[in-house]
């Protein structure tokens, strides 16, 4: 997906969001693509605090434009996992993902941030760069090492934002999530300092 189609295909779903006033941020590849640096991407990974009591207004506010299953939406809810729609007019796929009941993913929530993702469009909910990283590191982690495409978007981020970035806040998660050596490999491997500019 480029910035247009990102946008043509999760319109909808933010505006339904925002309906039905559930909190949501736009992670995975979206986000570290606008922090850093662009890579086209085949889905979209969303955040989003869906409850029981949503998912019938849910499913009628997004049904003519998506294929969307009331049932896989409950299991997620229940086994707080994820989901995935499909955009019936590009045919490409939204990964929507429970928030896990730890203290990261509310951090995540809270520290999420309005973005435009192309120009001329509406805002978005985008976790912040420092999210997207440590989010990242855990992926990478979780795949022994071997997702170059994972490992390159923290190095864009880090390159592009570098002491933008609250080292203090990214360090004290990496700590706290397992990722702490990670973190120090990608910083010196982006040429940053590693340090928050004043």
């Amino acid at each position: 997906m480029n910035k247009d189609e990102i946008v043509h295909v999760l319109v909808p779903l933010v505006e339904a969001f925002d309906k039905l006033q559930i909190a949501y941020y736009i992670g995975g590849s979206v986000a570290s693509s606008i922090y850093g640096e662009p890579r086209q991407t085949q889905d979209a990974d969303v955040v989003a605090d869906i409850h029981l009591n949503h998912v019938r207004s849910l499913v009628s506010s997004l049904q003519a434009e998506y294929y969307i299953d009331a049932d896989m939406i409950r299991d997620a809810i229940h086994r707080r996992s994820s989901f995935n729609i499909i955009h019936f007019d590009s045919m490409l796929k939204v990964d929507i993902f429970i928030p896990k009941p730890r203290p990261f993913t509310q951090q995540e929530l809270r520290r999420s941030r309005a973005e435009i993702i192309a120009v001329g469009s509406r805002p978005f909910i985008l976790a912040s760069p420092e999210d997207t990283i440590l989010n990242k590191l855990e992926w990478y982690k979780m795949s022994d090492g071997v997702s170059s495409r994972q490992w390159g978007d923290i190095l864009g981020v880090l390159g592009r934002k570098g002491s933008d970035l609250d080292f203090a806040y990214l360090r004290h998660w990496a700590d706290n999530l397992g990722v702490a050596d990670l973190l120090e490999r990608a910083v010196t491997e982006a040429g940053t300092t590693g340090e928050t500019s004043l």
